[in-house]
């Protein structure tokens, strides 16, 4: 039984719903490992074609599980844990589209967490935000790249050193979103994009995947021709 997230399959869609609304979905070590049990999942299923993360109650996630500060055994032993457990690098393994879907407050880890996402859709009300250099705190999944690649270093630089808050009209004129839409129409909206993603062949799907992912990794040049060679 999984305590933080609930997860299920049905044909070429998984869904990773985060699940702990009284504390808005903050990030836990539990959470922390329930994802990487089912990122795992979703990157070795050779029959999915998309993944869906979603969150209930009133936000997407808060961010780190405050309560949880202070209590690793040592720094070392809490970097050990994070390489043995890379959420993160699972996530972004996984070989085809995953979306995010966004409501309320998507802060911090939350907000690091869609950013690794293939595409994000947003509720209007969402509202987007980096705190941890208030906290004293780097990013802990790539925040600092995945913020500069997505919306370029002014944008990066006002939520990153300044804590900015975005909300979804703004951060989708900066590229951090792909849609926003009402509140109402998110489920609905979110549907269609599942379902023509999942009528697609797989081998376009992870192709398209995999390119897409080949700008973090490569420089211009060695991408496109990267891309030359997918296509053959």
């Amino acid at each position: 039984m999984r305590d933080t997230i609930r997860f299920e399959v049905e044909g070429p869609v998984a869904t990773v719903v985060l699940d702990r609304p009284e504390v808005h979905n903050a990030y836990s070590t539990r959470m922390r490992d329930e994802l990487h049990e089912v990122f795992s999942h979703c990157r070795d299923d050779d029959e999915l074609r998309v993944v869906v993360i979603r969150a209930e109650g009133r936000s997407f996630c808060a961010g780190a599980d405050l309560d949880e500060f202070g209590t690793a055994p040592s720094p070392f032993e809490a970097r050990r844990i994070r390489f043995a457990r890379d959420v993160w690098g699972t996530l972004r393994a996984i070989p085809v589209p995953v979306i995010a879907v966004l409501h309320g407050h998507a802060i911090g880890s939350g907000l690091e967490l869609a950013l690794l996402a293939t595409l994000r859709i947003a509720a209007r009300s969402t509202r987007l935000r980096m705190p941890e250099a208030q906290l004293g705190l780097l990013p802990a999944a790539c925040g600092t790249q995945t913020l500069t690649r997505l919306a370029g270093p002014q944008t990066a630089g006002g939520l990153l050193l300044l804590g900015r808050d975005l909300d979804a009209g703004a951060a989708r004129a900066a590229g951090l979103l792909d849609l926003v839409v009402d509140d109402d129409e998110l489920a609905a909206t979110t549907a269609r994009v599942v379902d023509a993603l999942a009528a697609r062949p797989r081998p376009i799907l992870t192709r398209l995947t995999r390119l897409l992912k080949l700008q973090d990794e490569l420089s211009p040049h060695a991408a496109e021709r990267a891309e030359r060679l997918h296509t053959r």
